[in-house]
């Protein structure tokens, strides 16, 4: 069998374990730009709300179809066939979310649970002519690259909003999307991709930001809206810590 064939055959749950494994790479990576990123047996686990003892035999099989390599005494990284592999399946999920927000007008907090069960079922020429019908997106409703179909990902470096200094106005680009009721109340408060914040203030001891968010992000009905006009709100540092944003270049500002 073909290392093309291959990664088509592949099952659910091994696209889920590339997937999980992706994830938790460019998160490491993120973080410590400086290490190799790799991927622990319990962050996996976490990450697939599984047992850490169910992992072990899975990523021995993925290792034996060349999919991931061991980092000794620390975890494992996707191999090239395996990242190749994690890009189709995110690529898939991520455009199932733009087509069911754009073409079907889903809400972006209700999108991730059906891009879940349905990316496994997807065509490759099904995702291309869903990619095409709703103008060719690059990024999904939460603000998350889309790989393209040459399996390669434009993944600009971006700052978390609970790291961002007081008195910087910053662009939010992206959002965690795995909490529906998170991605509601970040709506209600107009901190959308899209959306130009300030920080106003951080309270001590781990106490709320609050912001004044300056515009209001795109995305229409699909993200509740965004905002009209200058408004202020006070996040906590756990949800700010989930919405990730870039610097404002100096022409906009």
């Amino acid at each position: 069998m073909s290392a093309v064939k291959a990664i088509h055959a592949l099952t659910a749950p091994v696209e889920d374990y590339l997937k999980a494994i992706f994830e938790i790479e460019g998160a490491d990576a993120q973080a410590d730009a400086d290490r190799p990123s790799v991927a622990g047996t319990n962050e996996i686990a976490q990450a697939l709300g599984i047992a850490p003892a169910s992992v072990t035999g899975m990523l021995r099989r993925l290792a034996e179809q060349g999919l991931i390599s061991y980092e000794r005494y620390r975890g494992v990284r996707l191999s090239e066939a395996g990242r190749r592999a994690a890009l189709r399946t995110i690529r898939r999920h991520r455009i199932i979310e733009s087509y069911l927000t754009k073409a079907l007008g889903y809400p972006w907090d209700r999108v991730h649970d059906e891009a879940e069960r349905l990316e496994h079922a997807a065509s490759d020429e099904l995702i291309d002519r869903m990619a095409s019908a709703v103008g060719e997106p690059t990024t999904d409703p939460h603000g998350a690259p889309i790989p393209t179909r040459e399996g390669t990902l434009d993944a600009r470096p971006l700052l978390a909003l609970v790291d961002v200094d007081v008195g910087a106005v910053v662009r939010v680009r992206q959002v965690s999307d795995r909490d529906p009721e998170r991605l509601r109340y970040l709506a209600e408060l107009g901190v959308i991709p899209g959306a130009d914040v300030r920080v106003l203030s951080r309270a001590p001891f781990g106490g709320p930001i609050t912001l004044r968010i300056m515009r209001g992000g795109g995305g229409g009905a699909e993200r509740g809206g965004g905002v009209r006009g200058a408004r202020d709100c006070s996040i906590g540092p756990m949800l700010a810590a989930q919405v990730f944003v870039e610097a404002r270049r100096s022409r906009e500002a």
